[in-house]
């Protein structure tokens, strides 16, 4: 009986020691291939209406301008151009960068409370990263969405909205693009481009080309989507901001955000 009591004991650690095993082996695999996932609570789900809103919004035939502002937050440029949109009185968009959100988390939540609509670009901007497998790409949004929960102080926030680096429109990882954004929907999520921008990413331009860039890009054109960038690695936008809004206002546009939207 002593003998068949100590089998049992052995193959019984035995066991554990396999499970163990498998599961450091599990975790050590989701850690080196970085798709660990997060779930969005129930109570974040899309309105049908909005998504249908922001998937069309450059189609629709009201003279209304929205304002976009990638890349940020940085020191650098996001407090001069929020500075400039509360002189104006105008409410934008910011797809944030979840890297720098949380390096400065101080800029979302000022931009938050000052009414301005806080959407996603992505974890890190890095096309290598975003597109290395479906887990990655979800991943770098939704821990997105968490720099922003605690930059301004909300559980569980999600914008909904989604910007490719680059654009969807980009012929960069085209395929990728294309698998992926049918993923979306699965954590509520939409994505829009742009049909309007000054080139402030491009090359360096002077501050008339930036004004004439965007004049030209947004003629004949009714419902805005505006691409700038809120960085100053290029172009220091918020230099010709003033007189864009100004432009704008002269051809008949009001400004909205995507609050708008919903």
């Amino acid at each position: 009986m002593k003998i068949f009591f100590i089998k049992k004991k052995y193959i019984f650690i035995s066991i554990i020691i396999l499970l163990l095993i498998i599961m450091f082996s599990l975790f050590y695999f989701q850690f080196e291939n970085n798709i660990l996932t997060y779930s969005l609570p129930a109570n974040t789900l899309i309105n049908n209406t909005f998504e249908e809103k922001v998937f069309t919004l450059v189609n629709q035939k009201e003279k209304i301008a929205y304002l976009t502002f990638d890349d940020g937050p940085t020191l650098k440029s996001t407090p001069k151009i929020l500075d400039i949109l509360s002189e104006e009185n105008v409410k934008a968009t910011f797809f944030v960068i979840g890297k720098h959100v949380k390096e400065h988390p101080e800029l979302v939540k000022r931009a938050y409370d000052e009414g301005h609509y806080i959407a996603n670009h992505g974890y890190s901007h890095d096309n290598n990263k975003l597109y290395k497998n479906a887990n990655c790409f979800i991943n770098e949004i939704l821990s997105t969405d968490i720099e922003i929960s605690k930059a301004i102080g909300i559980e569980n926030y999600s914008s909904h909205v989604f910007r490719f680096p680059n654009g969807y429109m980009s012929s960069n990882y085209k395929s990728k693009k294309q698998e992926y954004a049918k993923l979306l929907a699965d954590i509520d999520y939409t994505y829009i481009d742009w049909n309007v921008l000054n080139k402030d990413s491009e090359k360096k331009y002077s501050n008339i080309e930036l004004l004439k860039n965007l004049e030209s890009s947004s003629k004949n054109k009714d419902t805005l989507v505006i691409l700038m960038h809120d960085t100053s690695d290029v172009n220091e936008t918020h230099l010709v901001l003033k007189d864009s809004i100004n432009y704008l206002k002269e051809q008949g546009y009001i400004f909205q955000n995507f609050y708008d939207l919903k």
